[in-house]
């Protein structure tokens, strides 16, 4: 039964690492590989060893990290969400909120941006069009085209679009808690919030953990579409993570070779995170994650 599946990541996961013979050749678009020139390690020394094209590294390794970093912070929200849905004592008002906040996570991005768009653009913007009308700026703000708290805004979009998915996991481990438990507190006198605190909170945190160590694992991993679908001149300083800068390098600028080997060092990077996730995992919790 797991063949399938197998051969699935076989095609999709391994398959395509031929691809990194790329990063070892001076590869240009319409010239076959067999005849380009080989040029060993060229474009990796180039990445630290040009200023320039460090200095674009380390841009984008910075924005990569800052996103990351406030995404690790935002991780604590869904476990908040989750413990407040599992509070609610009316069923189909908890059945709404859930639904209504995890149906974002199912819409792509694309989606999100032209929703961002009717509600933030400039001539057109529900937002600017209200305060307009009610006397508070002359003129439209240009939300979107702006380079102001990129990190901000992107991390707050990315958790209005995950945080009712994000909390169905932990909605799940309060539902694997024994009820014993619960009836156990109520019969000492514990109330609502101590309930919460010592039972709800310890039953939930091995999930958090694991979760959190996962997260950390895919650090640099922020993937590509959220931040595609919103960058412009402007804000591309500081909304470019890494992922978005090898597909601006490779399939925009045409230099596949220095894309994919940028794309080869975030691998390393990637794996060397999941064995120090792993270390963290096997000392805070005696158990592995890999």
């Amino acid at each position: 039964m797991a063949l399938p599946f197998l051969v699935l990541v076989f095609i999709f996961s391994y398959m395509p690492l031929y691809g990194w013979t790329y990063a070892f050749y001076n590869f240009r678009p319409g010239i076959p590989l067999a005849v380009s020139d080989f040029v060993g390690l060229e474009w990796f020394r180039s990445i630290f060893g040009n200023p320039t094209q460090r200095g674009e590294v380390l841009r984008v390794m910075r924005n990569t990290m800052s996103m990351s970093s406030l995404n690790i912070l935002a991780s604590v929200l869904p476990v908040i969400f989750a413990i407040f849905l599992s509070e609610m004592r009316s069923q189909r008002f908890k059945k709404y909120v859930q639904i209504l906040t995890t149906l974002p996570n199912f819409i792509s991005w694309v989606l999100v941006y032209s929703f961002a768009f009717m509600l933030f653009s400039v001539d057109n913007g529900l937002v600017n069009h209200i305060l307009i009308n009610l006397g508070f700026i002359d003129k439209g703000i240009g939300f979107l085209a702006s380079d102001s708290h990129t990190w901000l805004k992107m991390a707050l979009w990315d958790l209005w679009k995950g945080l009712g998915w994000g909390a169905i996991l932990y909605i799940a481990a309060i539902a694997g808690i024994d009820q014993e438990l619960y009836e156990a507190a109520r019969v000492d006198g514990a109330g609502r919030f101590r309930t919460i605190w010592n039972i709800t909170v310890p039953g939930i945190m091995p999930t958090y953990f694991v979760l959190l160590l996962l997260t950390i694992a895919n650090f640099i991993n922020n993937g590509l579409e959220q931040y595609f679908v919103f960058q412009n001149a402007i804000n591309k300083n500081h909304i470019e993570v890494l992922d978005l800068y090898v597909y601006n390098t490779g399939l925009v600028g045409n230099n596949f070779s220095f894309a994919t080997a940028v794309s080869m060092l975030k691998s390393v990077i990637s794996i060397i995170l999941l064995f120090f996730a792993n270390g963290m995992s096997k000392l805070l919790r005696g158990e592995s994650i890999i």
